[in-house]
């Protein structure tokens, strides 16, 4: 049962091997800056930034090149930070048509791992967002609170396959295991009377002439 709970995991692409925010923002003409992390095993491989709704289809834009050094692509710049585990893609010069799922990243033998992104461009003027609004909204500065909100969501899961799941089969073991056992007296206090009446019978059949 562990084994199907680690598998499952294990299915989700990059769980556990690499995470970022699920949606950034950021006005058009401006910039948005995304953060990712990673697990510390994968500090030397190359990270990029993939564009498509598919996992399987993306397209990816820009990538690293295995060390720290940034790397630029026209309105885009990749950096690793393998001190810090983590690496960050900045998108410039905003445009509307920049709305679209994304992924973080790592190339490796087999199959990438990645996380997905969500970026929303909005129109500064037509923008019909209220001032404080806008400023709860997560923007490049808080890209932290967006993978907390991520980790929140993967935590439930773990907790969902580890813990929540085997408790529920562990109940329910125990209410069959009360329950055959309930149903167990009366069947052995049936076959004490039928063998006691069958005594009974028996000797009498000694004793009659």
């Amino acid at each position: 049962m562990w084994l199907s709970s680690t598998l499952l995991l294990l299915s989700f692409p990059g769980c556990l091997s690499i995470q970022g925010p699920a949606l950034v923002r950021g006005p058009e003409q401006g910039s948005v800056t995304v953060r990712c992390r990673y697990s510390s095993r994968w500090q030397t491989h190359r990270k990029w930034w993939c564009r498509g709704a598919s996992w399987s289809s993306c397209r990816i834009l820009i990538r690293t090149t295995g060390s720290e050094k940034e790397t630029k692509s026209g309105r885009l710049s990749i950096r690793d930070d393998q001190k810090n585990n983590s690496f960050q893609v900045t998108m410039k010069m905003l445009k509307q048509n920049d709305t679209d799922t994304y992924w973080c990243g790592i190339e490796r033998f087999g199959t990438d791992r990645g996380t997905r992104v969500i970026v929303t461009v909005y129109s500064v003027g037509k923008d019909t967002m209220s001032t404080s609004n806008q400023l709860s909204w997560p923007t490049v500065d808080s890209s932290a609170d967006m993978m907390s909100s991520d980790l929140q969501k993967r935590t439930h899961y773990m907790l969902l396959v580890f813990v929540k799941v085997p408790a529920l089969l562990i109940l329910a073991g125990v209410i069959l295991w009360l329950k055959r056992s309930t149903q167990k007296v009366p069947e052995e206090q049936w076959r004490h009377t039928l063998c006691s009446d069958l005594d009974s019978e028996l000797l009498a059949k000694d004793i009659s002439p």
